[in-house]
Parts: C-alpha cells; structure tokens; sequence
C-alpha cells in the first residue's frame, strides 16, 4: 500500500532530511571557561548604508557549570541596535546551549530552544530542526566555545588550524569553520594587545563574513569581533575595557 504523507508528516520529514545532510566534527574536547566579566566596547558598523556609532558590553556568567551570556549594543542615532542573549550549560563537549535569544535592529526578535531531553534544536518558525549530537553552538557562545578550547589547549591553534562548528541563528543553522589566521599586535584602549586572529572560512558568497581576535593575555577574551553582511552591512567591537566578577 502506498503511504501518503499529510502536510504536517512532509514537513517534519523535510526538516530531519535536510538537518541529515549537515556534516560537521563532534568530539568531547578539553574546555577552560574564562573567568565571569563584564565587557565594555566601542561599536561601529552601517545598516542600509547608514553609519552606526557606539557603544556595547558583553556581559558573561558561568558557575556551578551553568553560563549566561548577555550582548547588548547602542548607537546615538538608533537607540538599541543589537541584543543577543544565550544561555545553557557546560558539558564534556564544551559550552552547551539551551536558549538563543536575538533582536536586531529593524527585525522582529526570535528565540532559538536546545531541546536537550528532545535532542533537537528548534527554532521559532518550526519550519526545521536539527539533531543535537554535541558541541553545537548558537552565533554568541560560539566566540566563547572557541575561546573555552583556546584557553584549555593554545598549542594546537597554530595558523592554519580550523575548527568547525554547527551554529544555530535565528531560523536556521549553518556550519561554521574558523581558521587561524596567526597572532597580530591590536592598538586598543587598554593599550598594544597581543591577539589571535580567526577567520570565518567562506562557504558561499552569500554567507556572513565573522572574524574574531581573541586576547590570550586576557584570559582569551573577545577583543574584537566583526561581522560583515554580503549587502554591506557590517558591525564590529572593538574591547574597551575589562571587569573581571
């Protein structure tokens, strides 16, 4: 007898196919955690060719094996322009994800859910989910994911080194490849910052550019970040200062 699916039945059916097709590392890897902080930056950026200024903070949390992750950015012309908020655990695998919350400018927010007893990671749409088989991230704890791996092991970002994550966004997720660039000098607030340039290896033109310079001598943290859209749009920032929790 043939089966027929019903609406509801295809769509799940398409979903899981399509989360089937994504290929990416999973390994239990040796994680440091940097210290509890709150971080000031300087922002910049352009949405729709207009120039953005100001400033932001990250404010990040982990304790009794458990992590908040709060990123917020204000410019004088816009007001708030960026809230990112991400939330979960830590386990063999590195950071571990429950909820990813982003609103940015211009756009309605959204709310992407770790289902951890489901073993899925859901997004608001429900139009897709994708299997949890460990290590996947959303687009902030990524940063420190790397970070986390960078602080327990340094020896092995060499330059030319990649690593490679599935990142959850707001309707959909993506594998993520960062390759060490090499260590640079940045001219920062807090003075000449020895840093580790990463890079977003590019998939496809369509994809969003990120590179990340993370400060080794600051406990590996974020000291500055970027973002750059394939319309031009692009946001950075760049670390101003550091309290440690």
């Amino acid at each position: 007898m043939r089966r027929i699916l019903t609406i509801p039945a295809l769509a799940l059916a398409l979903a899981t196919a399509h989360a089937a097709a994504v290929d990416y590392p999973v390994a239990k890897r040796a994680t440091s955690l940097p210290p509890s902080a709150e971080l000031s930056y300087s922002v910049r950026g352009s949405n729709h060719g207009i120039p953005l200024l100001g400033s932001g903070t990250i404010s990040w949390h982990q304790a009794d094996g458990k992590y908040t992750l709060l990123t917020e950015a204000r410019s004088a012309l816009f007001g708030k322009v960026l809230e990112h908020r991400s939330e979960g655990t830590h386990d063999d695998y590195g950071l571990a994800p429950a909820s990813y919350y982003e609103k940015r400018i211009r756009k309605d927010p959204t709310t992407t859910r770790f289902d951890r007893s489901a073993q899925r990671i859901q997004f608001e749409d429900g139009k897709t989910s994708y299997p949890i088989r460990g290590g996947e991230q959303d687009r902030s704890s990524v940063t420190w994911q790397l970070a986390a791996l960078a602080r327990a092991t340094p020896d092995k970002f060499k330059p030319g080194s990649e690593w490679s994550f599935l990142v959850a966004g707001r309707r959909d997720a993506d594998v993520w490849t960062f390759r060490v660039i090499g260590s640079e000098t940045m001219d920062s607030a807090l003075g000449d910052l020895k840093v580790l340039h990463f890079s977003r290896k590019p998939v496809g033109s369509h994809e969003q550019q990120v590179d990340l310079w993370l400060a080794p001598g600051l406990d590996w943290y974020p000291a500055r970040i970027r973002f750059k859209e394939e319309n031009g749009d692009s946001f950075e920032q760049v670390l101003e200062k550091v309290n440690r929790k």
